[in-house]
């Protein structure tokens, strides 16, 4: 998983793999989501996210113990 910031847009994107996607879809304003081909979630992309997104918190959890093992 992949999340990004990008002050020059204001734009958040949050890539969950890398499946190359096949289709988007704007399911809230400024907010659009991309399928793969077999219409599973690729990744999402929120546009004026600094008015819709705490930017100055990430709070992580549980992703040190998905590497081990």
């Amino acid at each position: 998983m992949k999340i990004q910031y990008f002050p020059d847009t204001d734009t958040l994107s949050i890539r969950l793999n890398d499946t190359p996607s096949t289709e988007s879809e704007e399911i809230a304003p400024d907010v659009v989501v991309d399928f793969d081909g077999d219409g599973g979630v690729v990744s999402l992309e929120i546009d004026l996210a600094s008015s819709k997104v705490d930017l100055k918190s990430l709070d992580l959890k549980g992703f040190a113990a998905m590497g081990q093992g």
